[in-house]
């Protein structure tokens, strides 16, 4: 049953977009540019929470009454350390490498603001990566250019489909949303 809420989504994240729509959500889209940097010594698992509540802070003009703001931000962590965008081909290349073989973590921090209130909540995925070979990355990364994707890549394309053993946790928190949360949570403000 969709939300009688109505979302307003400041993200340029067409994967967001993507799965409000597939959801039923009402939503309207606005952009903004707010630096993805935080402090150094917050723990990896705090980053992603952290960058969505940034976010909405920076977009507190957007504000409506009778409507949801929804901030997100997702990171890739692996024993510890935060992979974020790739800049160009050979951070990618080697965010892959590094990924190849292991199981690591998603985590979709995820900011929904009212006038009057403020929620703050992170999902939670493990991914199972296959090896992946120079042809492999190669390829990706050439043909997918995913330098738009924390830890350069995108579970819904090619890689996602390939070169994916297992996900522990929810899907749609890879591809940058966890729904399930963010429906319930939605729907409680």
């Amino acid at each position: 049953m969709p939300l009688k809420k109505t979302v307003i989504l400041a993200s340029k994240s067409p994967r967001r977009r993507q799965l409000l729509e597939a959801a039923g959500f009402t939503f309207e889209v606005v952009h903004l540019d707010i630096p993805e940097d935080y402090p150094a010594n917050l723990p990896a698992n705090e980053v992603a929470p952290f960058l969505a509540q940034k976010k909405a802070a920076g977009a507190k003009a957007f504000l409506q009454k009778d409507k949801v703001l929804l901030c997100a931000d997702s990171v890739v962590i692996l024993e510890g350390k935060v992979y974020e965008k790739a800049a160009d081909y050979q951070e990618a290349y080697a965010m892959l490498s590094e990924l190849s073989g292991k199981v690591h973590e998603v985590i979709t921090g995820v900011c929904l603001k009212t006038p009057e209130r403020e929620k703050v909540f992170a999902g939670h995925s493990l991914v199972h990566f296959s090896e992946l070979s120079h042809e492999e990355k190669d390829y990706y990364i050439r043909n997918y250019h995913p330098f738009d994707k924390a830890g350069s890549y995108g579970i819904q394309d090619w890689l996602g489909w390939c070169k994916v053993k297992k996900i522990e946790g929810s899907y749609s928190n890879i591809m940058g949303l966890p729904m399930e949360l963010v429906y319930k949570e939605i729907d409680g403000m």
